[in-house]
């Protein structure tokens, strides 16, 4: 049985995340190298370091995806898929990003945390 973030595959690795994903609906676009259009979606969690897409056609792991994660602005990203759930998603991991948008995502999450515990 696969847990929430990863494949069956990836049991017995606790997190290994850099950086804790904040449960947000955050609106994105993707697109493979071989699309011709992207794809929209949301996703279900967010980090500096990455995010889960819910989708029932997820991405083979290893697949190349320019990201764009609709913010205040839109910030582009170079992504990898890490994790595959055939019917449930993929979870991916941010390889490239302009340091400014980094900062700004960083800011929005920041704000989210602060948001959750007051």
């Amino acid at each position: 049985m696969s847990d929430y973030y990863g494949s069956s595959s990836n049991r017995g690795h606790e997190n290994r995340r850099d950086s804790n994903r904040i449960k947000v609906k955050v609106p994105v676009e993707l697109q493979t190298e071989d699309s011709h259009s992207p794809i929209r979606g949301a996703t279900s969690d967010l980090s500096v370091g990455g995010c889960y897409i819910e989708t029932i056609f997820p991405f083979p792991v290893g697949t190349l995806l320019d990201l764009k994660l609709q913010l205040d602005d839109t910030l582009p990203v170079s992504a990898t898929v890490v994790t595959c759930d055939p019917q449930v998603g993929n979870g991916i991991r941010f390889e490239k990003m302009l340091p400014e948008d980094r900062e700004a995502l960083t800011a929005y999450l920041k704000s989210l945390e602060e948001e959750n515990s007051e």
